[in-house]
């Protein structure tokens, strides 16, 4: 049951979390659904700006010919220096923007002057259930309110002029380790909100609260639960079917709809994106087999029953981590010679989806980045066909895509100027081994991998890197195709913006906001931020100038594992606009290590003990061989104070304030003691001539991602 909590006047006093300056005039965001529908050309009142999530600016004052003459409009220090993902809404003349642990930001869009902030002050043991970093991808707004779904759980409504929390309602249970990062969507007066979760072990749904109150209004899970209970609802007879009786239910399945939703007014039918299996292995998780529903699967419901209208599933029997969470866009279009009221998505799996939204019909399905896993769909049954090459249960196998998908969260945008959508595409290889004695641990990564056979088999793969692994890739959905790419140098991807200046606006990993021609893909414009972007860029109006607005900060999954940085991730968010002057602010460098570690003083066989221990449980934030990225510690570079607190840090929580919360659940003291070894060992780890020759190959030559899986 989801507790409601009403606050009274003192909390409302009192008000801890908040610090505000009352604005000078009123800032209502009376938003409400013909507003979102149709938004004023000068705004952006929703995560994709309308229902339909196409993330396209009518404003054509910045356009191919002038976009050369923008400059810094304002700029303004978010105070984190963890990823920041958010779509910034824009209405009224206010900016309103999370960042990480949730916080929310309200800015005078013009200046970029606070107006108010808002934190909800998620407890630090929440970062531990994160999978994918601390972030949030934005707030809704409707009827003066600002939605907010915070880190652990909570759903929060603010009064949009001051900031003060109005009621919260937590949508999941706080024992569990759900999470929420997404964006809400307010539909019909109805806030819809999932989580997410899965690989902890976590039983995926979405809910619809009213607006007004915070009450639960339906609620629709996404996989079956204990079989020993009545379903909650009838959807679940038809999905129960899909399983093996001897499922692992007590792993939750996973399903979490942790991002994507989209809304079609004329249809009365809201999209749902379901996320990824628990565990992975699919062997495990269902041994008889099965597709698994609702698993990877993209969902029509009824917006005021949570009905299902129908489904489509991407990956029948998931095995990889493959979500169709991902961006979902509607969008009108004439297809061989008949005109389709279609859904568009480039979920993990590497197919490029055109569904008819109505029926949820397969129009087609084309790969839009280089695969292995499966060779083609089945244009007469929608199944992807397998090749059987990413099979891993007995063996290991290097998979394309892996599991950061061809394409992730970041949302991509369509012009219906030049009928192209525009993806922020990865190419990736992963080698999937099973873990042969898995069994499920609450709290735990439940992916069924072996994470130290992973880390091991990584270390021996090609001492190359991949070329251009990340890209922005504009696809024609009619022709089934792509009409151009873009090559990125750094791994980092960010989300798109269209306009109707001619324009498709992304960042980059390197720290610049680039200007594309949308025909062509070639830059005209770019400014150097310094900071890596992964947000999506968004343009609003005010007093006849246009402004381009984006979040900067590195982080989420790539920033915990695949990419490194020697700057401090000091968050910002940045306005543009023709002949802007602002300073942005400066760049720092992250200080240079300096500690000596300790002796090593433990066996060998300790050592080898704690790196099976690492690759579990601390490779997922610390990264790879306990070599970070930059955004969490390197702790190889820990000072003399955290190792001789190592056991007190691992176990005891000493850091939970900061986002390090005890293992004490999952590890013995003897296990911490033999990870803190192989973590001096690492520190005290000199590099071969060998191992030198390799990191020089490895900065200078490159190989495509297909020759590595061959």
């Amino acid at each position: 049951m989801c507790r409601l909590i009403h606050l009274g006047l003192a909390a409302l006093l009192a008000a801890p979390a908040v610090a505000y300056a009352a604005p000078q005039t009123p800032l209502p965001a009376l938003v409400d659904g013909a507003r979102i529908a149709n938004p004023e050309p000068g705004s952006w009142p929703s995560h994709g700006r309308s229902y339909f999530e196409q993330r396209f600016s009518p404003l054509a004052s910045i356009d191919q010919g002038n976009v050369a003459e923008l400059g810094p409009a304002w700029s303004y220090l978010t105070k984190t220096r963890r990823g920041l993902e958010a779509t910034p809404l824009v209405v009224d003349g206010v900016l309103y923007a999370t960042g990480s642990w949730s916080r929310v930001y309200a800015l005078d869009a013009r200046s970029g002057r606070e107006l108010w902030t808002y934190d909800p002050r998620v407890p630090g043991r929440k970062g531990r259930d994160a999978c994918c970093d601390v972030v949030n991808r934005g707030v809704a707004l409707w009827n003066g309110r600002v939605y907010l779904g915070a880190l652990d759980g909570r759903l929060i409504a603010l009064d949009a002029a001051t900031g003060l929390p109005v009621w919260e309602t937590q949508t999941v249970d706080p024992t569990l380790p759900y999470t929420i990062t997404g964006a809400p969507r307010v539909v019909k007066g109805k806030v819809v909100i999932g989580n997410g979760g899965g690989e902890f072990g976590v039983r995926g749904y979405f809910s619809a609260y009213d607006a007004d109150t915070g009450q639960l209004v339906w609620r629709f899970y996404t996989v079956p639960g204990d079989p020993a209970r009545p379903p909650e609802h009838a959807e679940l007879e038809r999905a129960a079917a899909t399983w093996s009786p001897d499922s692992m239910w007590e792993a939750g399945l996973g399903g979490t709809v942790w991002d994507s939703f989209a809304f079609d007014p004329a249809l009365d039918l809201l999209y749902v994106g379901v996320g990824n299996s628990t565990p992975y292995n699919r062997r495990v998780r269902s041994p008889g087999g099965g597709d698994n529903l609702f698993l990877a699967s993209i969902l029509a419901v009824d917006p005021d029953t949570g009905r299902l209208a129908w489904h489509y599933q991407t990956t029948p029997g998931e095995n990889w981590d493959y979500t169709a969470t991902q961006h979902m866009i509607l969008a009108d279009l004439e297809i061989a010679g008949r005109p389709r009221k279609v859904l568009m998505q480039a979920p993990k799996n590497g197919f490029f989806y055109v569904l008819d939204r109505a029926s949820g019909e397969l129009i087609s399905a084309e790969p839009y980045v280089e695969m292995n896993w499966a060779s083609h769909v089945d244009p007469a049954s929608g199944r992807p066909v397998e090749t059987g090459l990413a099979e891993w249960a007995d063996e290991p196998a290097l998979v394309m895509p892996g599991p950061a998908g061809g394409h992730n969260w970041h949302p991509m945008a369509y012009s219906p100027q030049t009928g192209l959508v525009y993806i922020p595409t990865l190419d990736s290889v992963y080698p999937f081994i099973a873990d042969s004695g898995f069994s499920f641990r609450p709290g735990a990564f439940n992916t069924g991998e072996d994470y130290g056979e992973v880390s091991d088999y990584a270390a021996g793969l090609p001492t190359v890197s991949f070329c251009n692994p990340a890209h922005l890739t504009a696809w024609d959905p009619v022709r089934q195709r792509q009409a151009w790419r873009v090559n990125h140098s750094n791994p980092v991807n960010a989300g798109v913006l269209a306009t109707a200046g001619g324009l498709v606006f992304q960042g980059t990993g390197d720290g610049r906001l680039v200007a594309y021609a949308a025909e062509s893909g070639e830059s005209l414009w770019e400014s150097p931020v310094g900071i890596a972007i992964m947000a999506a860029p968004v343009s609003y109006e005010l007093d006849g100038e246009q402004y381009i607005a984006v979040l900067a900060g590195v982080g989420g999954s790539t920033g915990l594992n695949f990419t490194r940085f020697d700057y401090l991730n000091e968050g910002r968010i940045v306005a543009w606009k023709l002949g802007g002057e602002a300073a942005l602010p400066p760049v720092r460098p992250r200080p240079a290590p300096s500690p000596e570690p300790p002796p090593l003083e433990a066996e060998a066989q300790t050592v080898l003990r704690g790196a099976r221990l690492y690759a579990e449980n601390c490779l997922r934030c610390h990264g790879m061989h306990a070599v970070s990225g930059g955004l969490l510690p390197d702790l190889r570079h820990s000072d003399r104070s955290v190792h001789a607190r190592f056991a007190d840090i691992v176990l005891g929580g000493v850091l939970e304030p900061k986002g390090m919360a005890s293992f004490a659940d999952l590890l013995t003291p003897a296990e911490v003691e033999a990870i803190h070894a192989y973590v001096i060992a690492r520190a005290r780890h000199q590099p071969s001539w060998l191992e030198r020759a390799a990191g020089w190959a490895a900065e200078r030559i490159c190989l495509p991602a297909s020759w590595i899986a061959d």
